[in-house]
């Protein structure tokens, strides 16, 4: 005869929750008291099968491919919890249960919460400790919950995620709650996530990048021209064309390897970046002040408009183009393309910015026809501001500084 511990072992290494039922006659009595619970006789157990959904196995395959390292937070016994780890692809050991962690310190827990994959017999605080000693490890942290006992966790981690079946305490204490009854929609969820953090970097890798630059033009020009190098409405325009053709920038395309793995906000890269990359438009913002200035004769007053309308288109000019070569760590163009409406707009504020000195718009704004002899200049300087930009995007790109 199967013993009852072996009996309750065997259920529970088959992935069962085990109820045992017992039951005790009290006569004479109205009230139970808790010393009244001893001395019961076993009639049985009641088995509960709660399997893992059968998206889990393929989303936790998916969330591993993007780099998501995914761990096991339960409140079931360890026999259980190693059967559920190993039918979604798991690897249960090392694991701690919540006997141990109670024991442990702060320091001691998080010398190893980043190395066990399984954390069983968990009480709510538990948990809430486990998470707090990973994210005190530098990771960001999701928690995936349902019931009464994981409200402290969901709130503790960076995202709480819930279903809509789940305890109310559980939806309140979440961030997101989930409604379609599939786990892939977490893998998605990281993708698009990173997708948009992506997109936000670009955008400000470019504001801030180009504006330094200009900072740098307008202040060298300033001091010794005899005139404005841009009038305030030529600037107004210029930026008002540049910000159109940054619309698309949260619907443009991402590059693969920038969202198969995690990607942190770095201030510092971001430092790099401007400090090495904007500089570079002023220095070709310097030569076609060199060509207006000596090629053109625009030293005399009289022909300042010329010179603004040059400098205007080619500000506008590389401002726009520039943003293909920032959005990806790639050769742009050729290794990797911008999404059809990013690239739409570049193309289209480009050619209104060199339409405008001959519309009816160029008087209010200032602006003149330009000689024929700037276009071919404006050709080698958009090749020669691409292509310096790029060198030195790869250059910090070996170095791992961006």
């Amino acid at each position: 005869m199967v013993g009852l511990e072996e009996e309750y072992a065997s259920l529970s290494n088959d992935g069962f929750r085990v109820l045992a039922v017992a039951t005790k006659e009290l006569t004479g009595k109205s009230v139970c008291k808790r010393e009244d619970e001893g001395e019961l006789t076993l009639r049985g157990y009641v088995a509960f099968l709660d399997p893992p959904k059968e998206s889990a196995r393929q989303a936790i395959a998916a969330l591993q491919k993007q780099g998501v390292a995914v761990r096991i937070l339960t409140g079931d016994n360890h026999l259980i919890s190693r059967k559920v780890c190993k039918d979604v692809g798991l690897e249960p050991d090392p694991m701690l249960v919540g006997g141990e962690v109670e024991k442990m310190s702060e320091a001691e827990l998080a010398a190893v919460v980043g190395k066990t994959v399984l954390f069983a017999r968990l009480s709510p605080a538990h948990k809430q400790r486990v998470i707090r000693a990973l994210q005190g490890a530098g990771h960001v942290v999701g928690f995936m919950g349902d019931g009464i006992n994981d409200a402290p966790a969901l709130r503790a981690a960076d995202v709480g995620i819930s279903v809509d079946t789940a305890t109310d305490i559980a939806k309140e204490s979440a961030d997101l709650i989930l409604l379609e009854k599939d786990l892939m929609v977490l893998e998605g969820g990281v993708v698009e996530g990173r997708k948009v953090f992506s997109n936000i970097l670009k955008y400000v890798r470019m504001g801030a990048s180009s504006n330094f630059g200009n900072m740098f033009s307008v202040l060298g020009a300033s001091a010794f021209l005899p005139f404005l190098p841009m009038a305030p409405i030529q600037v107004l325009t210029n930026n008002l064309l540049y910000d159109f053709s940054q619309i698309p920038i949260p619907m443009d395309a991402v590059d693969e390897e920038q969202v198969n793995h995690p990607r942190p906000w770095n201030i510092d890269e971001i430092k790099r970046f401007i400090l090495f990359i904007g500089p570079i438009s002023s220095i070709f913002d310097y030569t076609t002040f060199f060509v207006m200035l000596w090629v053109f004769d625009c030293w005399d007053p009289s022909r300042a408009a010329v010179f603004q309308t040059g400098w205007f288109v080619e500000s506008l000019a590389t401002q726009s183009l520039i943003i293909h070569v920032i959005r990806t760590n790639k050769i742009p163009f050729l290794q990797s393309r911008a999404s059809w409406p990013l690239t739409l707009t570049t193309l289209a504020v480009i050619a209104f910015g060199v339409w405008l000195p001959y519309s009816p718009l160029a008087a209010a704004l200032g602006l003149t026809a330009l000689p024929g002899g700037y276009w071919p200049i404006l050709l080698l300087t958009l090749f020669g501001y691409l292509g310096t930009t790029q060198l030195i995007k790869m250059w910090l790109l070996r170095r791992k500084w961006i």
